[in-house]
């Protein structure tokens, strides 16, 4: 198979993995965005109600990435992956594999992380308004400091990693042409 040609018969995901991966993107890109804007934003930039708010919204998108996590992984185990395509170099492989598995560790070490500082910060975690979570960690603000600093530092790594393999898909889908995009592409 030439490059310019895409391998229509290469196996994809299954639906559901293929609806889950592109929910949690779209959680992901709404999520990490409101944290660096709470995280840049000078004090007094925004009114408390203001800043309450992106708060809530940033700890509820951030929980449901956990469950989408969950989700995932249960997904996973249940329909599989199917095997690699050919086409991937030795190279390809370890970094496709090292990226995927990194950011399967980063979708819940990310959200734990956030969760376990505003518990021990004694911050109040409404999901949407509808309920809130409990705290699982004791009250220790400077723990609090060090657990939102390294959530801080974890959700940055993932915003790499998620640069990284939209890098990986776009040069599937525009330079090698080898069906690796559409395993997980919508219509598969």
């Amino acid at each position: 198979m030439s490059s310019s040609q895409v391998d229509a018969t290469a196996p994809v995901y299954s639906p559901p993995q293929r609806a889950i991966h592109w929910l949690h993107a779209a959680l992901i890109f709404a999520t990490l965005p409101l944290g660096v804007a709470i995280g840049k934003a000078p004090p007094g930039a925004f009114s408390d109600a203001t800043m309450n708010g992106l708060y809530n919204a940033h700890r509820s998108f951030g929980f449901l990435v956990l469950v989408v996590a969950v989700l995932r992984v249960a997904t996973r185990v249940a329909k599989g992956a199917p095997a690699p395509v050919a086409t991937l170099t030795p190279v390809e492989r370890i970094a496709s594999g090292a990226v995927h598995h990194l950011l399967y560790v980063m979708i819940f070490l990310v959200p734990l992380l956030g969760w376990a500082g505003t518990s021990a910060y004694r911050a109040e975690i409404s999901v949407f308004g509808l309920f809130h979570l409990p705290h699982f960690v004791a009250e220790n603000r400077a723990l609090s400091e060090k657990l939102l600093g390294a959530h801080g530092a974890a959700a940055m790594v993932m915003a790499l990693l998620v640069f990284a393999h939209i890098g990986g898909a776009l040069m599937h889908l525009i330079v090698k042409r080898d069906g690796v995009f559409r395993r997980m592409w919508p219509g598969g």
